[in-house]
């Protein structure tokens, strides 16, 4: 079993396929094809699942997927550190919910660091993809957010994948919406005067309800908008005069000054518009230099918000 193996078959497992593998790889197929037989051969397991639509991961794949990228990553670490002749990125990744301050937080890490050297990524995605990208240490950090309503259901998911969660910043619920808005005027905002303007709210595919990103997901709103990105989100603030239910922890810089967060007033339970973010990594983990250095730059940010 060598190095190159175990990264073969990790890019195979993020490809989900051997044609598009062996073209992020360049190597022939027939030669990728024969390096995983011969890594399967000799673990006596089979990692990968083939069909015609593509690879999948086996169990016994998904747990081998997961120490090799341990084994990958603490390699590049030893090479990072002690030989300085080689020309070897060393890969980081933050994935998070739709939030502009994680983003901001990634910008300033990212200005702060040589990137000729590193590899790095953020990923806005889905919750349940933001759970499985630090599981399988595609992420080393990720950003979520817990409330009365989801902690429960998240923090069994997030103690079966192995992850903790350490708390950034509590806060209210704020009501998110453009600046031309009829409300936008307003000291707080309730349901009832929300109630003829459509609720816009971040797709999370068929998961269930304990994953959407925005508090009080379970309240029935007379009209409801999903989208995929923020961008699309802000566009729809301004055309349709829509809302979303946030932290208030904005990033205007990013997001723009024509959009603005008003305290959100729940009449009928105060503690159902409370919102605890944070970011979750592997247990028993040290995180990285630069993972040190991103939670700084979160923490920074957050400060006094």
């Amino acid at each position: 079993m060598t190095l190159q193996q175990l990264n073969y078959a990790i890019v195979i497992s993020e490809a989900g396929s051997l044609n598009k593998a062996s073209e992020i790889l360049y190597i022939s197929q027939p030669s990728l094809t024969e390096s995983v037989k011969d890594l399967e051969k000799e673990l006596g397991i089979t990692i990968f699942n083939r069909s015609g639509r593509g690879v999948t991961l086996t169990p016994e794949g998904s747990d081998f997927i997961l120490y090799a990228r341990q084994v990958v990553n603490d390699y590049s670490e030893l090479v990072e550190r002690f030989d300085s002749t080689k020309n070897f990125k060393k890969k980081f990744g933050v994935s998070t919910q739709h939030y502009s301050f994680a983003v901001k937080a990634f910008v300033e890490l990212v200005k702060e660091n040589d990137t000729s050297r590193y590899e790095l990524a953020i990923r806005e995605t889905r919750t349940q993809q933001v759970i499985a990208d630090v599981s399988n240490l595609k992420s080393e950090i990720g950003i979520i957010y817990l409330s009365e309503f989801n902690k429960r259901a998240i923090g069994k998911l997030l103690r079966n994948a192995g992850l903790e969660f350490y708390p950034l910043v509590n806060g209210d619920a704020y009501v998110y919406l453009w600046s031309g808005h009829p409300l936008a005027g307003k000291e707080y905002i309730t349901f009832e005067e929300l109630k003829d303007y459509p609720c816009l709210s971040f797709e999370q595919g068929d998961s269930s309800f304990y994953y959407a990103e925005e508090i009080l997901s379970t309240k029935d709103y007379s009209r409801i908008i999903k989208a995929c990105d923020r961008a699309t989100m802000l566009n729809l603030m301004v055309g349709l005069y829509g809302y979303t239910l946030c932290s208030g922890v904005v990033c205007e810089e990013l997001n723009g000054g024509q959009f603005l967060a008003v305290p959100f007033r729940n009449e009928e339970d105060e503690l159902e518009g409370k919102m605890q973010i944070g970011y979750i990594r592997r247990k028993n983990t040290v995180p990285s230099r630069l993972g040190k250095q991103y939670i700084e730059k979160l923490e920074e940010y957050l400060k006094g918000r």
